[in-house]
């Protein structure tokens, strides 16, 4: 799959899924937003309620006080005006005895109806007057009862307001007020009454009293409304009340939110994660291409060489020519060798594919392990016109690793620094030895070659990494040098680091552990 491909589909379903989490998101946020105008509704419907319950808690205070005064005032009077109880005196008997009538019997029909006639009439008569009567009880406790109203009504304007707020509104009552409003509109938590705290405080913002928790972060936090709205505003009392757990409740009727959100972050993460491999194993084909490329380079050059040098001992004259013969031979050894070598290189690719690394840790004397190399490769840095500067002064050079791999260690730096040299200079080489602490020995080498650029030194301990010098085959190897230097060392418990600077050079730095 081309590079533009995977970038193509990176930038669609990145889209795709950050669209998806905004408008979860905004979904989420306007949810929140209606459950806050939702619960600021609720509470401030509670907060009127309770200021109507205690208005008529007042109310009946006033009216049963005055009804009080006035049973004294008017006991006797009372008694009489309002005793119903000879309402049965008003009736009017309207049976009558037949037995009397008929001893007095008429003696024709005309005057039995006469004497029917006059009883109805005193029936109607006595009906009359019983209800009139009541009329005017009626009306005389009418009046009463209004007269006692408008009394309550005026001690309610004039003198409600003297009394404390604490009386008005004792602090149990406000709560079982609030409490059970609550609970009837529905603000529960995990099936209990949303805790909240409040206070009464005065047109001052004096606090009158309050309940022990309330301490609120901020006025956005706060449910507010006046208590006794008729009272005089010098006087007026507000009652503020504010939920701590307000948060869990608001995100409890979002929760169910939640699990969409996580599986939305887990799937872009997943997406994440597979373009990076998608990405990688795309990085990762290149360098399989380039280091196939590079590696049957490499082998084509010695081997070409070999048959070359083969076809030539075929030739009588080469036979026959002493000098010729050996420098065939030469030419022979020296590309074996170096075919050699570059198997090793291969063969070293193994060592990142194993966990464990066989190698025989031995105690070793890091100052002549690296003047036996430097002893070595003298030669090839003087083929170049350069020489190698040692100065290997660490007092303490005793360390504990695998001489073959050691060795290899510091030959893959000096064989770097020689191909990666400058043509206009002749290469200059350092390397030192001191003991910057008790514990560790620290070793570096230093050049004076091309250099690498920042991007370039974050890269070079990675496998196959080469740095470009305009032709990618200019510089013999497989960028496995610095990669198996940097796996030796951390084997070997130790640190590597490098420095460089493009056309001034490169130091690399080496700290490994003292063996004690």
């Amino acid at each position: 799959m081309k590079r533009s491909t995977i970038w193509i589909l990176t930038v669609v379903m990145a889209i795709a899924l950050l669209g998806l989490l905004a408008m979860q998101i905004m979904y989420l946020e306007k949810m929140v937003a209606m459950r806050n105008s939702q619960f600021s509704e609720i509470v401030m419907r509670s907060l009127y309620n309770v200021s109507t319950m205690l208005e008529q808690n007042e109310t009946k205070f006033f009216l049963d006080k005055d009804l009080a005064e006035a049973e004294q005032t008017y006991a006797g009077i009372g008694q009489n005006s309002f005793d119903f109880s000879d309402r049965h005196e008003a009736t009017i008997d309207t049976t009558f005895n037949t037995e009397d009538l008929s001893t007095q019997r008429p003696a024709n029909l005309s005057t039995l109806k006469d004497l029917n006639e006059q009883r109805k009439q005193e029936i109607r008569n006595g009906l009359n007057d019983s209800y009139q009567r009541r009329q005017e009880i009626l009306k005389g406790q009418y009046l009463y009862q209004k007269s006692l109203l408008n009394e309550v009504i005026l001690t309610i304007l004039n003198h409600s307001s003297d009394r404390p707020i604490q009386e008005r509104a004792d602090s149990a009552t406000v709560s079982n007020y609030l409490r059970s409003e609550l609970e009837f509109n529905g603000l529960t938590l995990n099936g209990l009454t949303l805790p909240f705290e409040f206070a009464v405080v005065n047109r001052t913002n004096g606090v009158v009293y309050k309940t022990e928790g309330y301490s609120p972060l901020s006025q956005q936090d706060v449910y507010s409304l006046v208590l006794f709205p008729n009272d005089p505003k010098s006087k007026q009392n507000t009652l503020n009340v504010t939920f701590p757990n307000k948060s869990d409740y608001i995100f409890s009727s979002v929760k169910f939110l939640v699990p969409s959100l996580a599986f939305t972050f887990l799937l872009l993460g997943v997406f994440l994660y597979t373009i990076a491999v998608a990405f990688r194993q795309k990085k990762l084909s290149e360098i399989k291409n380039d280091f196939i490329n590079n590696m049957t380079h490499e082998f084509k050059t010695p081997i070409s060489s070999i048959s070359i040098a083969a076809q030539m001992l075929n030739d009588d004259s080469v036979r026959k020519s002493p000098e010729m013969l050996k420098h065939v031979s030469t030419v022979i050894n020296d590309e074996t060798k170096r075919l050699r070598f570059q198997v090793e290189k291969v063969l070293q690719l193994s060592l990142f594919d194993r966990k464990n690394a066989t190698m025989r840790l031995e105690e070793e004397d890091a100052n002549a392990n690296i003047y036996s190399v430097i002893n070595t490769f003298k030669l090839k840095v003087e083929k170049y016109g350069g020489h190698i500067e040692a100065n290997l002064d660490a007092e303490d050079p005793i360390i504990k690793v695998d001489r073959m791999h050691f060795t290899n260690v510091i030959f893959n730096l000096l064989d770097n620094a020689v191909k990666y040299r400058r043509e206009d200079v002749a290469p200059e080489l350092s390397i030192t030895t001191v003991n910057p602490d008790e514990d560790h020995i620290q070793i570096t080498v230093q050049d004076n070659g091309i250099g690498m650029k920042r991007e370039d030194l974050r890269k070079i301990f990675d496998k196959f990494y080469r740095v470009s010098t305009g032709n990618r085959h200019d510089v013999k190897g497989f960028g496995l040098g610095l990669a198996y230097v940097h796996k030796m060392i951390d084997l070997f418990g130790g640190s590597i680091r490098a420095e460089s600077e493009v056309g001034k050079g490169s130091k690399f730095i080496i700290t490994l552990p003292l063996y004690k």
